[in-house]
């Protein structure tokens, strides 16, 4: 969000928007509504583009056609010049089409707070490691594994990708974007990752979307929602791994890890998010997706083909409980069913499919996604947003025309 070796401040602003707003219209506000108000030494746009003001990180939420949220921005100005530009920042009363309310909270000193953060953590060093003069074994041991692990990374092909160990053999990969994800994947065991190291897809990783069985597993912002368009269009991948909204990769627990490759869904279920018209679509995507073992997990550890084989019986042997989200779409397909999940995949609330409006104004537990056995139009879409809902899948999309960036779309199979 800003560079700790140049800002010094860190301007803390309110927004309440009197209507639904994305993050595109708050920035476009910002810079439009404070172009020629301070002069040229403060223009907005001159200040970032010399480094002196970092990135405008925007956080906003819309709940019952509202539009609340926070915007954070890093200077490196001194204190006068930082309040003059925190104070034009409020003259802002639009967003969009919307009426719009900005407030200054709080102006961080940065410094002060790396010396708190400082002091703190010298009191943790203190009391840890001078405490009794020992160090606990299993930790050391687990440091020193880890470094075998991350040391074990290698590059692959002719664009020297970074990749781990088990890549060349294995017959499902993950792709990551950078080799941070890789390491981080390697920490948790998972073996068989290679990075696509940028928005410009390598030859390398098309080519090994065609021989193996391929997992997309981005980070959950803007820059991997792009890097996943153009897999799309180059390659034919099989599965994609959704990142929680916000979330790298490199910064994911193994808890998470796991529960995100977990739900992985096929590609065919989320390529309608990505291309509006079927023209866009490359061939090789319209075909079905590869009946093969789903990739990921299965190489972190040998108890790969055992897991497998015991997953096999156990389906064969006693009814399957949903706990993806493909899951739940096949079992609601063909049903006339609709199901409001929490961020667990266990079911919130079952109902009809032509239900689902009514049910709304009565759930009184937060749900994370919908999965529903009918069409939903772009009315339905907006209340859904407003919910607060990361995800719908449904059986079909029909008059959309304003798709909303913070809710993810999928598309059962026919």
């Amino acid at each position: 969000m800003y560079s700790p070796d140049t800002t010094k401040y860190l301007i803390h602003i309110s927004l309440t928007a009197e209507g639904v707003v994305e993050k595109p219209d708050v920035v476009g506000a910002i810079f439009g509504q404070t172009e020629g108000l301070l002069g040229e030494d403060l223009d907005l746009r001159d200040l970032q583009r010399t480094g002196r003001v970092g990135r405008i990180d925007v956080q906003i939420a819309s709940k019952k056609g509202e539009t609340t949220g926070e915007i954070l921005i890093s200077t490196s100005l001194d204190r006068a010049e930082t309040a003059i530009l925190a104070a034009s920042l409020e003259t802002i009363d639009r967003v969009g089409p919307c009426v719009a309310h900005v407030a200054v909270n709080t102006i961080e000193d940065i410094r002060v707070s790396k010396r708190k953060k400082i002091v703190e953590r010298a009191k943790e060093i203190l009391i840890e490691r001078f405490d009794d003069g020992t160090i606990d074994s299993d930790e050391l041991l687990d440091d020193v594994r880890q470094t075998i692990r991350v040391e074990k990374i290698s590059t692959i092909g002719d664009e020297k990708l970074p990749a781990g160990p088990n890549v060349l053999e294995s017959d499902a990969i993950i792709i990551v974007e950078g080799r941070a994800d890789v390491i981080n994947l390697l920490r948790y065991g998972i073996k068989n990752a290679v990075a696509v190291e940028g928005t410009n897809i390598p030859k390398s990783i098309v080519d090994f979307c065609e021989k193996k069985t391929t997992t997309a597993f981005f980070d959950g912002d803007r820059g991997g929602e792009l890097i996943l368009r153009e897999l799309l269009q180059v390659a034919d991948i099989d599965y994609v791994a959704f990142s929680p909204r916000g979330k790298s990769v490199e910064d994911m627990t193994k808890k998470e890890v796991i529960k995100t490759l977990r739900n992985k869904v096929p590609v065919e279920y989320v390529r309608d998010q990505y291309f509006e018209d079927a023209a866009e679509l490359p061939a090789d995507l319209s075909r079905p997706t590869r009946a093969v073992p789903a990739p990921g997990e299965g190489d972190r550890s040998d108890m790969t083909s055992r897991a497998g084989a015991g997953q096999k019986r156990a389906k064969e042997s006693v009814p399957k409980v949903p706990v993806t989200i493909r899951d739940h779409m096949e079992d609601v397909k063909g049903r006339n069913l609709a199901r409001f999940l929490n961020e667990d995949m266990a079911v919130i609330r079952e109902i009809r499919s032509e239900e689902v409006e009514k049910a709304m104004e009565t759930l009184d537990v937060p749900a994370a996604g919908l999965v529903v056995d009918r069409a939903v139009d772009q009315k339905l879409l907006d209340r859904l947003v407003w919910k607060g809902l990361e995800y719908v899948a449904a059986k079909d999309f029909k008059g959309i025309i304003k798709r909303p960036l913070n809710i993810r779309l999928m598309k059962m199979s026919s």
